[in-house]
């Protein structure tokens, strides 16, 4: 009895590192390749993150202020230090997440990271690195808006 148990526990911790560390890649561009361009990029921190993985999906995600220009932008992608990079189109913006205010002329978005890729950090013990702002980066190419401003002043 004592043999089968200990087969059920290393079956569930094997099918759990394969499952933490299995590549997940769906995202919707190439971002390697936009972040080597030399293309003018539009980059911007965090203003908040928020890591608590251990109460469900949708508990780790970093809230951005970008300013309204950007809501046009095809896609954007998000970099967390440790983590990798990520390619996504933009959707679902707020003047409010969290008690964190977007300024004037900005809007806010909420990005989420995988909560498996979450917790795989935090198991490497990087969970201050992931909780710091600093680390998380969303990079939107350049928009032209001076070309826009020019005509409108003449």
């Amino acid at each position: 009895m004592i043999r089968q148990i200990s087969y059920v526990l290393i079956g569930l911790l094997t099918m759990l590192i394969v499952t933490l560390w299995w590549p997940v890649n769906d995202s919707q561009c190439n971002s390697e390749a936009f972040l080597a361009s030399k293309t003018q990029k539009f980059s911007v921190q965090a203003a908040q993150v928020i890591v608590q993985p251990w109460f469900g999906e949708h508990h780790v995600y970093g809230i951005f202020m970008v300013p309204d220009e950007y809501q046009a932008a095809p896609f954007f992608v998000l970099t967390v230090s440790g983590a990798g990079s990520y390619c996504s189109r933009p959707f679902g913006y707020s003047q409010n997440y969290d008690d964190v205010f977007a300024e004037p002329g900005t809007h806010l978005i909420r990005y989420y990271l995988r909560t498996r890729i979450a917790l795989r950090l935090i198991f490497q013990g990087l969970y201050f690195h992931l909780n710091d702002k600093q680390n998380w980066l969303l990079t939107y190419p350049q928009v032209k808006v001076m070309k826009d401003k020019l005509q409108s002043d003449s």
